[in-house]
């Protein structure tokens, strides 16, 4: 990437929602998506955004995530500071814990 492309920009839009502006190339694109971002068919190209009403946290943390996994494959990215979630604790969502339990009728080895 050269000095001089312009960043992507995630922001919140005037109306509330958050949105993804710039250049991207098929990369970009990619990750947007993998994060949670649409992209709708615009006038000009596409209106790439995060899905409404998901509730500010959400948002927040799908804005970051994006930010992260663009900057970590080398893009420059511009994250508006209301933006910004806490330190996330992982990266994706937990998984459920699984327990293993002995069939109907046996008793556990011990």
């Amino acid at each position: 990437m050269s000095p001089e492309i312009e960043p992507i920009r995630i922001i919140r839009g005037p109306g509330g929602e958050v949105e993804a502006e710039g250049r991207f190339d098929s990369l970009a694109a990619d990750i947007l998506r993998h994060a949670g971002f649409l992209f709708e068919p615009a006038l000009r190209g596409h209106w790439i955004r995060l899905p409404f009403d998901m509730e500010r946290d959400w948002e927040n943390q799908h804005a970051t995530w994006a930010a992260e996994m663009l900057t970590a494959a080398r893009y420059r990215v511009h994250l508006a500071p209301g933006l910004h979630a806490g330190a996330p604790k992982s990266s994706t969502p937990p998984t459920p814990a699984m327990t293993a339990q002995a069939p109907l009728g046996r008793r556990p080895r011990r």
